[in-house]
């Protein structure tokens, strides 16, 4: 055996030891549910951002893993994403949203997830946006991801294009102020 097969081999070995200490030290075999919180600053009014965010079927425009947000009424949406590089669709229903304060949903279906985005007004110029997220990694390829952070990864991305695909148009392109009382 040469030695950059040696050194390949031992490089796989110590890799694959480490993923296994981090999917015990995570739980993720175990666990059924995982969560993710990311936040970010954006320079635009509270209103805005919210309004942006109202727009639903503008997510692939920031989501990178998202292909399609359809919304079916006012309170319901269905999705087509990649997840963990496969395609996936689900329903998911808003379960709360007050305007300029928060949104939350639920999926109803297919991939399970659900959370909540908030808004906060840092000034009358700036708007903190914190989005909550959890979600059941189902495959061995989503708990892997899970246990390496992928998703906190993707997540804090998303967030980072929304501000620059807000911030770099100036306005948002509609909105939705009708509120959901939560149930």
């Amino acid at each position: 055996m040469n030695m950059n097969r040696i050194l390949a081999v031992a490089a796989l070995a110590a890799g694959g030891v480490i993923l296994s200490k981090q999917l015990k030290k995570t739980g993720a075999m175990r666990k059924k549910s995982s969560s993710t919180q990311e936040s970010i600053d954006v320079d635009v009014p509270v209103s805005a951002a919210y309004n942006q965010w109202t727009q639903f079927e503008d997510f692939p425009k920031f989501m990178d893993s998202v292909r399609e947000v359809r919304q079916l009424d006012d309170t319901h949406l269905h999705w087509r994403a990649d997840v963990a590089g496969k395609e996936q669709e689900w329903d998911a229903e808003i379960t709360e949203q007050i305007p300029d304060k928060r949104i939350a949903w639920r999926s109803i279906g297919g991939v399970r997830n659900a959370g909540v985005v908030t808004f906060h007004k840092l000034s009358d110029g700036k708007t903190r946006i914190m989005l909550q997220m959890d979600y059941d990694p189902r495959s061995m390829d989503e708990k892997i991801g899970d246990a390496l952070g992928v998703v906190k990864l993707q997540t804090k991305a998303n967030l980072k294009r929304f501000k620059e695909m807000l911030e770099t148009r100036g306005s948002e392109t509609g909105a939705w102020r009708g509120s959901v009382a939560p149930h």
